[in-house]
């Protein structure tokens, strides 16, 4: 599968390069018609490439890349030649495509490689330990989950986590995980026939019954498999990785880490042998409360003051006690989706406001004491001291607000087109906000006068929604009188 992903890299580039000369004309989506493109076929011949639609461009040929990314072929059933064949085609390519350069004084500007961004933010379960992979590779021998005959590819696969060969490890288990899930599919819907075809994320089965598969797996478990696989905001793994957008070598441990741990968790929930299933839950059991650690990290203590108008306390209360509902979102319309979107920005950004204020603070603190600060750094030190006190039940407010709206986020589908609009409109107006904080309360700006009159105007623009009873929490009476004494 790794050849895959070097082929499918340098038609990409190619396909990219050719879409730069040819501006105007539709470039092929899908590979097999990519690969029956004209273009190709003058850069690399059209005897190479009827070889590569037999091979990989077609259902009606080999359709090998089809077969192993779906995990639909075991080790036994693809021969050594295929592998050749596919080793040398790919050195050949890299040949021909050099030689059409060289000829046409042309220069091919290569895709970068995609860079996984906010990584601590995937860290759904903890590191794995050399234990826990231990205990995995006798689950694996045990669990319904895994098909006998696909077998050796999972431990191929643990064993690759071990040799820190991360990507040959993410490469070697995601089509057993969907051979796991399309077993689970047709056996919970009752559908054999729908093997080869089952699609196990969608909501509905081609006859419109609903889609049991959900039901089983549980929603957090579903969740994971559409914010790993499918979110376009997501880091989209599998769709990556077999388009050649990633670098094998420098393929993240962290991402691998999530992958080969929730397999674990799945062979768990599929095993006979209850006494492997407890101890691999044990080892990946989190030790820390989340939702503590992100309110330290969104309201940090030093912040308090005995004489805020928003209660740290209360507060704090409030947001652990909402933090602790029960959101659904799978299978979401559209404006629920958009609208938790602009909650988890202006929530990123609290939080970088948060981090810089601290850093700031802590070293010009250190800087007062030893006497090392300029006169102008000291009256923006002053300064800075005196917004925070404005600021820390300010960012309290904002973060109070997206929690009460997000545990009514369905509401929003109430509301009529301009109604929603406005609503979002809204949202955005405070995600603009808290993004000019980050800039203004930088070492290199510190604006705090700016600061305070953006914040006075985003205050008012607060209680006029609220005035208006725009805001979701605001359909729902039973969080009225509740939030209320917060808010207002």
């Amino acid at each position: 599968m790794k050849n895959y992903q070097a082929l499918e890299k340098t038609q990409g580039e190619y396909k990219e390069w050719k879409v730069y000369l040819l501006i105007g004309k539709d470039c092929p989506f899908l590979l097999r018609d990519l690969l029956a493109s004209e273009q190709l076929a003058v850069v690399f011949g059209q005897a190479v490439m009827n070889v590569l639609r037999v091979f990989i461009g077609s259902p009606y040929g080999l359709n090998l890349r089809n077969v192993l990314w779906h995990g639909f072929a075991s080790p036994q059933e693809i021969p050594a030649k295929y592998c050749a064949m596919l080793l040398f085609l790919t050195a050949g390519l890299g040949q021909l495509l050099e030689t059409y350069l060289m000829q046409t004084k042309c220069i091919l500007v290569h895709r970068p490689y995609v860079t996984f961004m906010s990584l601590d933010e995937l860290g759904v379960f903890p590191d794995l330990n050399h234990e826990t992979l231990s205990i995995a590779e006798e689950l694996v021998k045990l669990s319904s989950f895994v098909l006998k005959t696909m077998l050796p590819f999972w431990m191929a696969a643990l064993t690759a986590f071990k040799q820190s060969r991360y990507a040959d490890c993410v490469i070697l288990l995601l089509p057993q995980l969907e051979v796991g899930l399309r077993l689970l599919f047709t056996t919970t819907n009752k559908c054999p026939n729908r093997l080869l075809t089952a699609e196990m994320l969608a909501k509905h089965l081609d006859n419109e019954e609903v889609n049991q598969l959900p039901a089983v797996l549980q929603e957090p478990t579903m969740e994971f498999l559409w914010d790993f696989l499918n979110h376009q905001e997501g880091p989209r793994i599998r769709d990556r990785l077999s388009h050649g957008e990633i670098n094998l070598e420098a393929f993240p441990r962290e991402v691998a880490n999530q992958i080969v741990a929730f397999a674990i968790t799945l062979l768990c929930r599929f095993s006979d042998e209850d006494m492997f299933a407890f101890k691999v839950v044990i080892n990946i059991m989190v030790s820390e409360d989340f939702f503590s650690v992100v309110l330290d990290q969104y309201m940090p203590q030093n912040f308090y003051s005995s004489d805020d108008r928003i209660d740290s306390v209360l507060t704090e209360r409030l947001l652990i006690e909402l933090c602790d509902t029960h959101i659904c979102t799978l299978y979401s319309p559209r404006p629920v989706l958009e609208t938790v979107v602009v909650f988890r920005k202006i929530s990123t950004q609290c939080h970088q406001v948060s981090e810089k204020v601290i850093a700031n603070t802590e070293l010009r603190y250190k800087q007062w004491m030893n006497k090392t600060l300029r006169s102008r750094q000291r009256h923006n030190y002053l300064r800075m001291l005196n917004s925070i006190k404005f600021l820390s039940p300010v960012l309290r407010l904002i973060l109070v607000l997206i929690a009460l709206e997000l545990v009514n986020i369905h509401l929003v589908s109430k509301k009529n087109p301009p109604e929603y609009q406005q609503y979002l409109k809204f949202l955005k107006s405070i995600l603009q906000y808290t993004e000019n904080l980050v800039t203004y309360t930088s070492p290199e700006k510190n604006k705090w006068d700016e600061t305070m009159e953006l914040t006075n105007k985003t205050l008012i623009r607060i209680r006029k929604i609220c005035d208006r009873k725009l805001m979701l929490m605001q359909l729902n009476g039973l969080f009225v009188k509740s939030s209320e004494k917060v808010l207002l």
